[in-house]
């Protein structure tokens, strides 16, 4: 049904607005996703120093043998997202979380997540989660957030004593070709290959390392290190990826709008057309009844 110019109008002006909230909401997500980025990167390099302190203490201090996984109390944390305007991001992951818990061996005893949607989503797929907590408003909160995941592992340990406890990460990457991919990585206890790595590789210095503190102390507080900076990388990956989600969404959305503004314009040209052909005829067809009258007057 044709519609009216005032109603093509009002509807343009509508999607002019939608659109203008959509690349608005699109700069935001290319904006916010720059900080998470160079958050990522930075605790790279923390990461790196804290197992530079690890290989040193290994090296004199002699190997260390990584407690086993298979009987120890196993825990998740899953990084999800509660800002939305990300398409199925939480849903996805959810999905594969139960995807990989129902492959694993041993069973998942304690599921933490970040974010309330992420509850919602794994609990569709009848995971039980134990504790979910608020995501990271800026990168500011992701420190925050390392901190009490550090803390709530730190009392899981103390809670499955004497068991060793199995944490596992799962949150989406960045892949090839600007892709995500979910993951789920293994935190506790050590990667045997990274172990193996610091106590194989010869600590190449004049100066030999040197601490005075115990070396229990010391091993746990480079644990501790190590857990935050993971914690840490992990979450800062997953805001990446949810921008990065939220950027592609919004594209898709504006590229709609765009190709529905360009109908509404064309619907608008055409019956403006058909407005001024219509009239153009009223006015032929009132001249030549004039013209009649006046013929046989």
């Amino acid at each position: 049904m044709t519609q009216t110019l005032e109603a093509l109008a009002r509807r343009t002006t509508s999607m002019t607005g939608i659109r203008s909230v959509v690349h608005t909401m699109k700069t935001l997500s290319v904006i916010n996703a720059a900080p998470y980025e160079h958050a990522a990167r930075a605790i790279e390099a923390y990461h790196a120093t804290v197992l530079e302190g690890l290989h040193a203490f290994l090296s004199q201090t002699g190997p260390v043998h990584a407690a086993r996984g298979a009987a120890a109390a196993r825990v998740m944390v899953v990084f999800g997202s509660d800002h939305g305007l990300c398409g199925n991001y939480n849903e996805a992951l959810a999905h594969h979380v139960a995807r990989t818990i129902g492959s694993a061996p041993g069973r998942v005893q304690t599921v933490l997540c970040i974010g309330a949607r992420m509850a919602d989503a794994l609990a569709d797929q009848g995971i039980d989660v134990e504790k979910a907590l608020f995501p990271p408003a800026s990168v500011d909160g992701i420190g925050r957030l390392a901190n009490l995941l550090t803390r709530r592992l730190d009392d899981l340990r103390t809670r499955h004593l004497p068991r060793e406890v199995a944490v596992s990460l799962a949150y989406f990457a960045r892949s090839e070709g600007g892709m995500r991919a979910p993951v789920v990585a293994p935190l506790l206890p050590l990667d045997p290959g990274l172990v193996q790595e610091l106590q194989s590789t010869p600590w190449v210095s004049r100066s030999l390392p040197h601490y005075t503190m115990e070396s229990g102390d010391l091993f746990v507080a480079l644990i501790r290190g190590h857990l935050f900076a993971s914690l840490f990388r992990a979450a800062a990956e997953a805001l990446v990826t949810e921008n990065a989600a939220r950027l592609a969404l919004m594209q898709q959305a504006e590229q709609s709008v765009d190709d529905r503004l360009d109908a509404l314009m064309s619907e608008t040209r055409t019956v403006r057309q058909d407005e001024i052909t219509t009239e153009l005829l009223d006015v032929i067809i009132g001249f030549e009844a004039l013209k009649g009258r006046k013929t046989s007057g």
